[in-house]
C-alpha cells in the first residue's frame, strides 16, 4: 500500500486542491484513511484471485520461487517509493513471478495467461477514461 494507496490519495488530493477544498500543505486525514482501507478491503475481497493468479498459473512456483519473486518485488517496491516513482505493486510482482519462471526455462511460464494479464493493463486505462468520461457528463447535466 506505500505506492498503491499513495497514487490514489494523491489523485482525490489534487481534485480537493483544484475544488478549493483543501489546502496543498497535507491531505485530509479522511482521504489517507479511505485509500488505505479501500485498497485493504480490495486486497481482502478480490486478493485471492490475484495470488492464485500470480501463483499458479503464470508459472507453477515453488516456496524458494516465491522467496525470490517477493524478494525482488519488495526490493523494486522499496526503491521506487524511496525515489517517488509511481509504480503499481502487481505489474511489478508480475514480472518478478515471469522472471522466476523463465529462469528455469522460457517454457515453464505461461505466455497465454501473462499476455492476458498485460492485455488487461492495457485495456484498463481507456475503459478508466471512458468511465471518467460518462461520469464527467453526469456530473455536468446534473449541476
Amino acid at each position: 500500500g506505500g505506492n498503491d494507496a499513495q497514487k490514489t490519495i494523491g489523485i482525490i488530493w489534487m481534485l480537493l486542491i483544484a475544488s478549493g477544498n483543501s489546502g496543498a500543505d497535507n491531505p485530509p486525514m479522511w482521504v489517507i484513511i479511505s485509500c488505505y482501507c479501500a485498497i485493504s478491503l480490495g486486497t481482502l475481497f478480490g486478493g485471492w484471485r490475484i495470488v492464485k493468479t500470480m501463483g499458479q498459473r503464470i508459472t507453477k512456483l515453488k516456496p524458494v520461487g516465491g522467496f525470490c519473486a517477493e524478494t525482488g518485488g519488495a526490493i523494486t517496491l522499496f526503491i521506487a517509493t524511496a525515489m517517488g516513482v509511481p509504480v503499481s505493486t502487481t505489474h511489478t510482482i508480475t514480472g518478478a513471478i515471469v522472471g522466476v519462471g523463465a529462469s528455469h526455462k522460457m517454457s515453464a511460464v505461461r505466455w497465454g495467461v501473462a499476455g492476458n494479464i498485460v492485455w488487461a493493463w492495457i485495456f484498463t486505462i481507456p475503459a478508466s477514461a471512458f468511465v471518467a468520461a460518462i461520469a464527467w457528463w453526469i456530473g455536468m447535466h446534473i449541476l
